[in-house]
């Protein structure tokens, strides 16, 4: 593969709420500022469809991926816009009571280029008093993926995958140049450990880290960290965005 020799990357930061619709048309609006100001290959953050802590509720609003509504939405907003768009993950229904968090890359033309599921589950408790149980609702992954972009090789991760670098030394030597984190990081752990971790997974795998990001106080109560992040191979960042929803851009 011939590949081009730089490009512009757009990382949306939202703020998900729990009405679907509601965040494609805030998303979707997002998008298309990213590629107004020239970027052709745009991020979002993980659960871009919906962010729902009420079990009942979250398996009642998502779909499988066969004839997902939500999908569907953002393949023809890419085709539209001809761009790669990478949704950072969207809960999918695989199951009756199970859920994947799922990223999707989706090509100009509107296809799906690449999928992945996220391998490690977010269970843990905070000091703060915090308790996440992601594998209560989302069935883990079980592959790394690396997908082919013009400009090289993308490894796909999605946000609490980060903690562990062999995944990271795993896709470097599968070919990866540019490594994806978009994440709904917690607030504590975000002012801990966010800008160390995704410098360090850039670093050791001498690879780019694009790590869009949601941020602020959400519908479910729920308050994420926001500071999407572009890092270069030598741990400079490049661009950063703050807690609130918009876009940062940087040139890769």
């Amino acid at each position: 593969m011939t590949t081009k020799p730089k490009f512009k990357a757009g990382l949306v930061q939202t703020r998900t709420g729990r009405d679907v619709d509601a965040n494609l048309l805030a998303t979707t609006a997002l998008i298309r500022e990213a590629v107004k100001g020239g970027a052709e290959y745009v991020q979002t953050p993980e659960m871009t469809n919906i962010m729902e802590l009420d079990r009942d509720r979250l398996l009642t609003w998502t779909r499988p991926e066969d004839g997902n509504p939500a999908l569907a939405h953002f393949q023809a907003v890419a085709r539209e816009l001809g761009i790669w768009l990478h949704l950072g993950s969207m809960a999918v229904k695989v199951a009756e009571t199970k859920l994947a968090n799922r990223a999707y890359l989706i090509s100009p033309k509107g296809a799906v280029a690449a999928r992945y599921d996220k391998i490690h589950m977010f269970d843990v408790d905070l000091p703060s008093g915090e308790s996440y149980r992601e594998s209560r609702r989302y069935v883990a992954g079980d592959k790394a993926v690396v997908a082919p972009l013009p400009w090289g090789n993308l490894g796909i991760t999605i946000c609490y995958d980060m903690r562990f670098p062999g995944l990271y030394r795993a896709l470097a030597k599968a070919g990866a140049h540019f490594l994806t984190m978009p994440s709904a990081f917690t607030v504590p752990t975000g002012k801990a450990h966010w800008h160390v971790l995704l410098r360090a997974r850039a670093i050791e795998a001498q690879c780019f880290v694009l790590a869009a990001a949601q941020g602020g106080k959400h519908d479910n109560g729920r308050e994420t960290y926001g500071h999407s992040l572009v890092v270069s191979p030598w741990g400079e960042i490049l661009a950063e965005g703050g807690t609130e929803p918009g876009v940062i851009f940087a040139d890769i």
